[in-house]
């Protein structure tokens, strides 16, 4: 097995991951995927600790992330439940994702790198291009704010009379 090999087996499952919460769609994600390790095996693995080579695969998931997103091809979370009876996971799952697309952009990078791909502190500030203090307040400033999303999501729906149920949807009478 090759270096370039042996790193997309390393790393595509984090990439994808952290690209399909990204792009909003598994298809482009996928193909994003692709050209991230199509331009890691025109460059060749770096010489480098394994944390500098896991801060630079992101780097480059990241750039064409962005790029993406910039020309227009992010498809909104949009989602409108009414009064269907939805499990308590998908409830909540459903608010996740309005309340991380909300974030401020960079703050959402930094949260699902983080969150989604486990990458150190020390490899986010350098993906992102930011200082090691950048990455911490942002990351506390995302998190404080998905606390804040999240419990007013739930607390909206609640009032509107979204009823959640472990058990799932109930059948049709």
């Amino acid at each position: 097995m090759t270096d370039v090999e042996r790193f997309y087996a390393d790393h595509r499952d984090g990439v994808f991951r952290y690209l399909r919460r990204i792009v909003g769609a598994p298809e482009a994600a996928r193909d994003l995927t692709q050209e991230v390790f199509l331009r890691v095996s025109r460059a060749g693995v770096p010489e480098a600790p394994e944390q500098g080579r896991r801060a630079w695969v992101f780097k480059i998931a990241r750039n064409l992330a962005l790029n993406h997103v910039r020309n227009g091809h992010r498809r909104p979370v949009s989602v409108e439940l009414g009064e269907i009876v939805v499990p308590a996971t998908q409830e909540l799952g459903v608010a996740m994702r309005a309340a991380i697309e909300a974030l401020p952009a960079l703050d959402r990078d930094i949260f699902l790198l983080r969150e989604m791909t486990g990458l150190r502190y020390e490899e986010i500030a350098s993906a992102c291009d930011v200082s090691l203090e950048a990455v911490r307040s942002r990351l506390h400033q995302a998190r404080q704010s998905l606390r804040t999303s999240l419990g007013a999501s739930l607390d909206v729906r609640a009032q509107r009379g979204v009823r959640c149920s472990t058990a799932g949807p109930k059948p049709r009478e």
